[in-house]
């Protein structure tokens, strides 16, 4: 007599008539561990620094002090009735309207002659972008050279056409500009290559039939290449507004962090900085640094704003 054959139950069917198992697999999407990684770094690198940092703000968090005090909206009040916030706050504002406007100018002119079809354009591209793919440390030590007082270049251009020299460093009147000089030379490249990229999407036939109406270069240029690159232009403005508001690095190496003459080329980053790292009040810098966020943060969504009015216009 045989052995009786095994009787095989089915799995459960899930919702759609495919087994339970099988079913609740494909219930996560495939795609979550391509993005699972990047996740984890951002939510470990971004998102946990930023909670972190907001929770400093409400305490007297010190580097050289275990354990914080809760103390409410203390740390925001006083950085409103701190000078050196408004005096360092108004170094980074005036550093972003002085660097942007010719970070713009300029790099508008260069897209311009180099996308006029003048001879040699390989050798322009790289001489005008070469110097955004220098680091900081030795763009600011580049510059340091040419500021000096006795040796450096720029006096002794100015000494040959017969001007006294210029303390570029050492004049609480100058020091800014000459981070903004310097911040022009280093960045505009990439300002040049995204007008030169806008340059060339502009459809040659419109240029064709410009010319054909009897359109001069100037006119060409005003009438038709500036409106049609004016979505690039407000892209360029806001990039550099948000990069010139977090002014640091270039600062902080061309003045070895002492602030310049008189305190006169401090950024509210550096200020946050010393107050944080040199005078161990984590908490106050954290509050302060909050502050400076929202700032930045009303600018973009200002720039958000009005480009939507524009494009609905």
């Amino acid at each position: 007599m045989s052995a009786p054959s095994e009787v095989r139950t089915p799995a459960p069917a899930g919702p759609t008539g495919a087994p339970a198992a099988v079913s609740r697999h494909r219930r996560i999407p495939p795609g979550i561990w391509f993005v699972l990684p990047f996740m984890l770094s951002y939510a470990a690198f971004v998102i946990w620094p930023l909670t972190r940092g907001l929770w400093m703000s409400f305490h007297d968090t010190s580097l050289v002090r275990s354990g914080s005090a809760f103390v409410g909206l203390d740390n925001y009040t006083r950085l409103f009735a701190d000078p050196l916030v408004w005096s360092s706050l108004w170094t980074t504002l005036v550093f972003t309207i002085g660097s942007t406007i010719p970070l713009v100018l300029i790099a508008l002119v260069m897209a311009l002659l180099v996308h006029s079809g003048a001879r040699g354009q390989w050798f322009w591209r790289l001489a005008f972008f070469a110097p955004y793919l220098m680091p900081v440390a030795t763009v600011a030590l580049i510059w340091n050279w040419l500021f000096q007082n006795d040796v450096g270049l720029l006096n002794g251009l100015l000494g040959l056409v017969g001007m006294q020299p210029v303390g570029w460093t050492s004049d609480p009147s100058v020091a800014l500009w000459s981070v903004v000089l310097l911040t022009v030379w280093w960045t505009v490249g990439f300002n040049f290559l995204l007008y030169l990229a806008a340059l060339q999407a502009i459809p040659p036939d419109v240029l064709e039939a410009a010319a054909t109406d009897g359109a001069g270069r100037w006119r060409t240029i005003r009438s038709i290449v500036i409106p049609l690159i004016a979505p690039t232009t407000g892209l360029v403005i806001v990039l550099q507004l948000l990069a010139s508001l977090k002014l640091f690095d270039q600062a902080y190496i061309l003045f070895v962090g002492d602030g310049g003459p008189e305190g006169s080329v401090t950024p509210v980053l550096q200020y946050v900085y010393d107050t944080g790292f040199v005078g161990y009040r984590l908490g106050y810098a954290s509050a302060i640094s909050y502050v400076f966020f929202l700032l930045i943060l009303v600018i973009a969504l200002a720039h958000a704003w009005l480009a939507g009015r524009r494009r609905s216009a």
